[in-house]
């Protein structure tokens, strides 16, 4: 049988280095709580949609001072699929085609023209007298820069992102056009995301 130990013996000694660890386990837990609290998923600084042969992918950018950009870029689904210009009137031409266009409503109002990262290419189609505005085969991203339509208020709102495009590919023929697809954008005066 082992007789106690004395005031101040080994027990007593190892009773600081068992604080000491306790104490560096609680901080340690409560970092790694404050760690998981951060790493909570934000709001998605991306949307994405696949509709009528071409996937959309919308992006906020620069979000300063209730100003900001965002870009959407428009892939084709398939190969050699091409989009139409922007500069493409409404009803197209002769009827064939529809533009390229992003636009926004609700609260949010754009801050000048979009523009395409791609050329315009002038092509000609059976049955249609006029060269159609198209871009090269492939995706094309167009960015608009956007701002707030309250830029003082702290209280969120929701705001639309208004997506059309007409993909067309020489051979196979047109897609149905997508005009003025909405896509929800959640904003504040310090954040602009979607939901």
């Amino acid at each position: 049988m082992t007789a106690p130990s004395a005031p101040g013996g080994p027990r007593t000694a190892a009773l600081p280095r068992v604080r000491a660890a306790a104490l560096a386990l609680l901080v340690t837990a409560g970092l790694t709580s404050c760690s998981a609290a951060e790493a909570e998923p934000s709001a998605p600084a991306a949307a994405r949609f696949t509709q009528n042969g071409v996937t959309v992918t919308l992006a906020v950018a620069g979000w300063k001072d209730a100003k900001g950009t965002l870009t959407a870029t428009f892939t084709p689904t398939e190969a050699g699929y091409h989009l139409y210009s922007t500069d493409l009137p409404a009803e197209g031409v002769e009827g064939v085609g529809r533009p390229t266009s992003v636009t926004v409503a609700g609260g949010l109002a754009a801050d000048g023209p979009a523009a395409a990262d791609a050329e315009v290419l002038r092509i000609n189609l059976p049955g249609v007298d006029s060269a159609v505005p198209v871009y090269p085969d492939g995706p094309v991203t167009l960015t608009l820069p956007v701002r707030a339509e309250n830029p003082g208020s702290t209280s969120a709102g929701t705001a639309k992102a208004l997506i059309s495009y007409a993909s067309c590919n020489a051979e196979e023929g047109c897609n149905i056009p997508v005009l003025d697809r909405p896509v929800i954008l959640n904003i504040t005066g310090n954040t602009l995301t979607f939901p």
